[in-house]
C-alpha cells in the first residue's frame, strides 16, 4: 500500500523531468559483507519504488543513469552480472510498464551492449512507444561528453552536405542531435551517496537543472527521500543565469 505522500509536497509545482545518478550499490553491499553484484540486485528495488512514486504524482519524465560508458572498464564479471540484471529487469517489467502506461526510451551508444540485451531493449521500447503516462529514459553505455562528440560529428556532416547552414545552427539546433533530442532537459538531478559530482552524466542537458544530494546510498532509497527531494526543489527559485527582477520582468512581458 502507498505510504500518504507528504502535506507539504505541492503536486501543483512538480518538475516535469528528474533524472537520477543511483550511486553507492557497491558500498551498501561492502558495508554488508556482501558482493558489488548483491547490491546491484537490490538496486533494482529501488528503481521500482521510484518509477511506481513517480508515475502516482504525475512526473512526466524520469530517467535513470544505469551504465556509463566508464562502468565498462569495471571487473568482466561485475560488468556481465549488470548486463544481465538489465536484461531481466526488462523481461519482468515489461507487463508492468504496459499496465501502467509507461514509456521506455533508451539513450546511450547501445551497440556496445550484448547482443541478447539489445534486441530486448529495442523489443521494450517498440513495445512501449505508445503509452502517454510517463516516460522512463534509460541511460545505458552513455556518456555526456561521448554523446556531445557524436552530435558535432552528426552536425558537421550535416553542413558538409548541405543539409544545414553553419551559419544557423544554435544550441537548439545542436541540441537535436543528441540522443537526448525530444526529451525535456531535466527540472530535478538527483544523487544519492553523497558524491558531489555528475559523472559525466547529461553534461548538455543538466546545464539548469537544480542538484539534490543524499547521503542514502541508492538501495536504501525510497519515496520518501524522493518526496524530500521533490519538497526541496520546490524550495527554489530556479534563475536559468537571470537575476529575479530580469525573471520577473519576462514573467510580466509573457503575460501581456
Amino acid at each position: 500500500m502507498p505510504r500518504p505522500l507528504p502535506e507539504n509536497l505541492d503536486l501543483s509545482r512538480l518538475p516535469r523531468h528528474v533524472a537520477i545518478i543511483m550511486d553507492g550499490n557497491g558500498r551498501w553491499a561492502q558495508r554488508r559483507g556482501l558482493s558489488r553484484i548483491e547490491g546491484h540486485k537490490r538496486g533494482k528495488d529501488s528503481v521500482r519504488a521510484v518509477v511506481e512514486a513517480s508515475r502516482r504524482i504525475g512526473i512526466e519524465y524520469l530517467s535513470l543513469f544505469a551504465f556509463s560508458t566508464e562502468n565498462w572498464e569495471r571487473p568482466r564479471r561485475e560488468v556481465d552480472a549488470l548486463m544481465s540484471l538489465l536484461q531481466r529487469y526488462l523481461r519482468t517489467e515489461l507487463h508492468r510498464m504496459m499496465k501502467n502506461g509507461i514509456r521506455l526510451v533508451a539513450v546511450g551508444d547501445l551497440r556496445r551492449l550484448p547482443p541478447r540485451l539489445q534486441a530486448d531493449l529495442e523489443a521494450t521500447v517498440q513495445a512501449t512507444r505508445n503509452n502517454r503516462d510517463m516516460t522512463v529514459v534509460l541511460a545505458v553505455s552513455y556518456g555526456g561528453r561521448e554523446d556531445i562528440v557524436q552530435a558535432a560529428r552528426a552536425l558537421a556532416q550535416a553542413a558538409r552536405d548541405g543539409r544545414i547552414d553553419p551559419e544557423r545552427i544554435d544550441a537548439s539546433t545542436f541540441a537535436a542531435y543528441l540522443s537526448t533530442a525530444g526529451i525535456p532537459d531535466p527540472d530535478l538531478l538527483i544523487r544519492t551517496s553523497g558524491e558531489l559530482r555528475i559523472s559525466n552524466f547529461f553534461l548538455w542537458p543538466l546545464a539548469y537543472s537544480e542538484i539534490y544530494v543524499t547521503d542514502t546510498l541508492w538501495p536504501d532509497f525510497r519515496e520518501a527521500e524522493f518526496y524530500q527531494a521533490l519538497i526541496a526543489y520546490q524550495q527554489r527559485e530556479r534563475r536559468f543565469g537571470r537575476v529575479p527582477a530580469e525573471r520577473e520582468r519576462e514573467r510580466l512581458r509573457v503575460a501581456r
